[in-house]
């Protein structure tokens, strides 16, 4: 069997999410039909982050495992000649078979997008939050630093529907940078966060947060104070989808694993 991995872009508006659900058009599911039809056989695609629904991507991993002899190239041509325009598959490689994209993903890297001008352009609509509205940006920066680092995330995830879940839940998370960014030639704002992992609605909980240092609801030595409280209902809103982009996963280096192989050939030898 050949490993084939694949990087995505798509536009999540009209999608429920990555995840294949029955009854609802998903981004697996139109990938998973796509491939099938070139290949005859019956495919799984296996994807690196459950993105929600309306959430984008600009760099989402997958891979699937195959026996036809198409080559990368090939799959991927023949995949977007199937796929929606709003799903592009952007590159494709043959992998060995020990690649995963989910259990191998090392770090995410997510933007979430704040249009700050006073009319929305249309080409931005499902695709930026619009807030016109007054916002201390330079608050809101200071406030984003505190996230780095490793956290108990509980104020800043969305509930599992169970009160046991919830408790038996690993809630720690590992942020390695966390950054407002100014775009001013496009009027709007970016929240920038690069980690290992996230919660469930954990970016979006955040910016809600930050927007709320940004209105003065809260002030940036708020946020040490949250991840104390543990209490979801104590942060800001959770805010819409339509803003949010995974735009790269973090993976080993190949070459690393096989100058280690090769370091333990000798050593046997």
């Amino acid at each position: 069997m050949r490993n084939i991995k694949l990087t995505i872009a798509y536009d999540g508006a009209d999608f429920h999410g990555w995840q294949l659900q029955p009854g609802v058009r998903t981004v697996q599911g139109a990938i998973i039909d796509a491939a099938c039809k070139i290949t005859q056989e019956k495919i799984f695609i296996q994807g690196a982050s459950r993105t929600d629904t309306g959430v984008h991507a600009l760099g989402q991993v997958a891979h699937f495992k195959t026996q036809s002899a198409l080559s990368a190239a090939e799959f991927q041509r023949a995949l977007n000649a199937l796929l929606p325009p709003t799903i592009r598959v952007t590159a494709a490689e043959e992998m060995g078979p020990e690649f995963h994209a989910r259990w191998q993903a090392q770090g995410k890297t997510y933007r979430y997008r704040i249009y700050r001008g006073r009319v929305l352009p249309p080409f931005e609509y499902r695709r930026a939050l619009h807030y016109p509205w007054p916002l201390d940006e330079a608050a809101m920066a200071e406030a984003a630093r505190k996230f780095e680092g490793e956290h108990d995330f509980s104020s800043f995830a969305a509930s599992s529907g169970s009160e046991e879940d919830d408790r038996d839940r690993n809630m720690t998370r590992v942020i390695h940078s966390s950054e407002i960014v100014r775009e001013a030639e496009r009027e709007e704002i970016a929240y920038v966060v690069r980690g290992q992992s996230f919660l469930r609605y954990m970016v979006r909980k955040i910016v809600g947060t930050l927007i709320e240092v940004g209105k003065g609801r809260l002030a940036p030595d708020d946020i040490p104070k949250l991840f104390e409280l543990r209490d979801r209902s104590r942060s800001g809103p959770t805010v819409p989808p339509e803003g949010l982009y995974l735009v790269a996963l973090e993976f080993p280096d190949p070459t690393d694993s096989l100058a280690s192989s090769a370091a333990k050939r000798r050593v046997v030898s």
